[in-house]
């Protein structure tokens, strides 16, 4: 146990060396070991124990818990998209071809550092989508896009607040803010039930605008390899090739969801029984059971309401009715 926390105490003394002195003795910035472990057992609380404790009990019904998580994410995201842009990239304080990072003590400066660090703490809250899915027993809706995309984000977002809290790579964190509170606003609408359906046509685009926020990312990032930028190497590397994971992860997935589906026929307007026993992931519209790649929508992965329950009760009532 000694030659572990030798090494430990060495890592420690090799980050600090190279760290922030402003935030290194911050709230879980110190050291990385507390945001791995907490990643870890968020990955191994929602794809094992989690199912398993859910697996002979009845799925929570949280509806009005969603609703208000799914506001306090979109308020707290919008906060956040202010704090960063006020802080450099809406006062045009901040360059979109090189910003070094300002390690002084100015006070616009710290208003960014703080905010990253905020930044880096709504990684942890966003963790609580995946557990309403297990408590609801939408375990299909933990995907491997979903598991990776959020197990990933607080140990990278980390690294940032640690050495670099600030400068070019806190784009990502203002378009990303950006995404979620559209992202947040279609979850919260989702989960107010079947009347907000006909609102949802949108979440194909929800998708895609995931997906351009990864290529600007990209080319904001990697446009450093070719210019004279006082900006740390490893970062750019760092936020570059996320961005290029995410995008190719949403991107197959959005493939897989609807380019697939459009080959696929469509169901005459119902389904039958048996298809409604046997098609768990069928794409319901209104009123309409359609055939599903197998699949989620891209959007829907973290949708959260019970307007696909609702919807099927109702369809199988007028079903009934019919016959």
């Amino acid at each position: 146990m000694s030659i572990v926390m030798q090494y430990v105490d060495r890592l420690h003394e090799i980050l600090d060396k190279n760290a922030d002195k402003r935030t290194t003795n911050w709230f879980m910035i110190s050291s990385p070991f507390p945001t791995l472990f907490i990643c870890l057992g968020y990955v191994y609380t929602v794809k094992v124990l989690g199912p398993k404790l859910m697996e002979n009990r009845k799925p929570f019904q949280l509806k009005n818990a969603l609703i208000v998580y799914n506001m306090c994410q979109m308020i707290f995201s919008a906060w956040l998209f202010y704090e960063i842009g006020m802080s450099g990239w809406l006062t045009g304080d901040y360059s979109l071809r090189c910003q070094p990072v300002d390690y002084s003590e100015r006070p616009q400066v710290l208003r960014m550092v703080h905010a990253s660090w905020w930044y880096y703490i709504s990684k942890f809250t966003e963790f609580m989508d995946t557990i309403f899915f297990v408590l609801r027993k939408k375990n299909d809706h933990v995907s491997t896009l979903h598991v990776i995309h959020h197990g990933c984000m607080p140990m990278s977002v980390w690294f940032g607040v640690k050495f670099t809290p600030g400068g070019h790579s806190t784009f990502f964190g203002l378009l990303n803010t950006f995404v979620h509170i559209v992202m947040y606003m279609y979850y919260l609408l989702a989960a107010l039930g079947p009347k907000m359906q006909p609102y949802l046509w949108w979440k194909k685009y929800l998708t895609v605008l995931q997906m351009v926020q990864f290529v600007a990312v990209m080319i904001h990032a990697f446009q450093l390899l070719f210019i004279e930028c006082n900006y740390p190497k490893a970062f750019v590397w760092w936020i570059g090739l996320h961005a290029v994971m995410f995008y190719f992860l949403f991107n197959e997935f959005y493939q897989q969801s609807y380019q697939q589906k459009k080959k696929k026929p469509v169901a005459n307007g119902l389904a039958k029984d048996h298809q409604q026993n046997h098609q768990a992931n069928g794409a319901v519209t209104n009123g309409a059971v359609g055939v599903s790649s197998g699949r989620r929508d891209a959007a829907d992965y973290y949708v959260k309401g019970d307007s696909l329950a609702a919807s099927e009760l109702n369809l199988r009532k007028s079903y009934t009715t019919t016959e």
